[in-house]
């Protein structure tokens, strides 16, 4: 999301989805509402390239990535739907 659109990122979400962090001081978040708050109220400073993905089920999948200036990472996403459901980011 290089424009910003944390309101578009957000929509992305479902009404009650749930975000987290690993090894960083940031979240949980609860909701579409507070996700979307919490990313423009601290924005990330970096952009991140994909390395892999993963299907560990029909509704997740375990992103592998890395940040373009500071190290690896990996996503641990689930759906219901076309949404995202839960989202749990590790940093390192």
């Amino acid at each position: 999301m290089r424009d910003g659109d944390w309101a578009a990122f957000a929509a992305t979400f479902a009404s009650d989805a749930a975000m987290s962090f690993t090894n960083v001081p940031a979240g949980p978040f609860a909701g579409r509402e507070a996700i979307e708050h919490a990313y423009y109220a601290q924005p990330p400073d970096d952009t991140m390239t994909i390395r892999a993905i993963e299907g560990i089920h029909p509704d997740g999948a375990v992103v592998s990535f890395v940040w373009d200036a500071n190290g690896p990472g990996t996503m641990s996403i689930h759906w219901a739907g076309d949404l995202v459901r839960e989202l749990v980011i590790t940093f390192g």
